[in-house]
């Protein structure tokens, strides 16, 4: 039975969208046009203290003047409403409970900053270290089918992390990179799912909802390469097929740094307002959506 292709985009309204996020969210239209497929437009507004409603309204006015079209999303409603995480929690919550029964998670009181300074092995700038397994249950008190933690009523007041199975390797294949490995425990540790503050993580969320809408493919940037091996894990805890995955090559600012929200005059907004046009962008970057980003120059209109 031949699955319909499914893709999907998923900004998130921290900021103005940049350049690298219209670039990757253009291959992942193109990759949905090429297999005859629907996209979806996912707003990942999880955050309460980062995510801001004119961010959220920009995004979607950004990506139109770029171009990008969608099927289902906030904006034109779908068989998965809601479309915006941030009303979506029910569904995380049911998950988590999920993860609890089955002795997958467990409670932790470390602090970023505990994390940090315990890291026992160095990590880049874009991943999050190791963490030291200072809450993680002993061996024999902690199993897949059996929690030690009695059920509660919600998950606040502590993180929750998703026990890795140290020393497995994982393995996939992207649709860009090819072949991909990792080993639980050495290149990634135990992993928020659920954070003190009451927010669902992103490591969850994404899984979640990518089940639950039928993703077939995600394309996104390749800094989000080591995440997907968490991902699968949880994939696997739910009993659930994963997508295919497809990482783009990351736009980077002239110091070889990716681009982030805070590159303002590579958002498409202030592109859009110095008269730069998205046909203008796209021939600049699309050719292999990767290497040091300046902003093109006018069109003078």
């Amino acid at each position: 039975m031949i699955v319909p292709y499914r893709g999907r985009i998923a900004p998130s309204p921290t900021g103005y969208l940049h350049v690298g996020h219209a670039l990757t969210f253009w291959q992942a239209q193109e990759r949905a046009r090429l297999n005859n497929g629907v996209m979806i437009l996912r707003i990942e507004d999880l955050d309460p203290h980062r995510c801001r409603p004119e961010f959220r309204e920009a995004a979607i006015e950004d990506l139109v003047w770029f171009g990008l079209k969608w099927s289902e999303g906030p904006d034109v409603g779908g068989p998965f409403n809601p479309y915006r995480q941030s009303e979506r929690r029910s569904l995380y919550l049911d998950a988590w409970r999920k993860l609890l029964r089955a002795g997958f998670i467990y409670p932790c009181i470390c602090s970023r900053k505990d994390v940090l300074q315990a890291a026992i092995a160095p990590h880049d700038e874009d991943e999050e270290p190791i963490y030291p397994g200072t809450c993680r249950p002993p061996p024999d008190s902690f199993g897949q089918g059996k929690s030690s933690v009695l059920p509660t009523a919600d998950p606040a007041g502590v993180h929750w992390r998703f026990k890795v199975p140290g020393g497995e390797q994982l393995e996939f294949r992207d649709g860009r990179l090819r072949d991909q490995k990792a080993i639980a425990g050495k290149d990634f540790g135990d992993f928020v799912v659920w954070r003190k503050d009451d927010v669902p993580a992103y490591q969850l969320a994404v899984v979640v909802d990518d089940a639950a809408m039928g993703v077939t493919e995600v394309v996104r940037g390749e800094d989000l390469l080591t995440s997907t091996f968490r991902q699968l894990l949880l994939y696997r805890a739910f009993g659930k097929e994963p997508p295919q995955f497809f990482h783009t090559g990351l736009v980077r600012d002239e110091s070889g740094k990716r681009l982030a929200k805070r590159h303002a005059s590579l958002s498409l907004r202030e592109l859009r307002a110095a008269g730069v046009t998205p046909e203008e962008i796209r021939e600049r970057f699309c050719s292999a959506n990767v290497g040091a980003a300046s902003a093109p120059r006018t069109s003078g209109h």
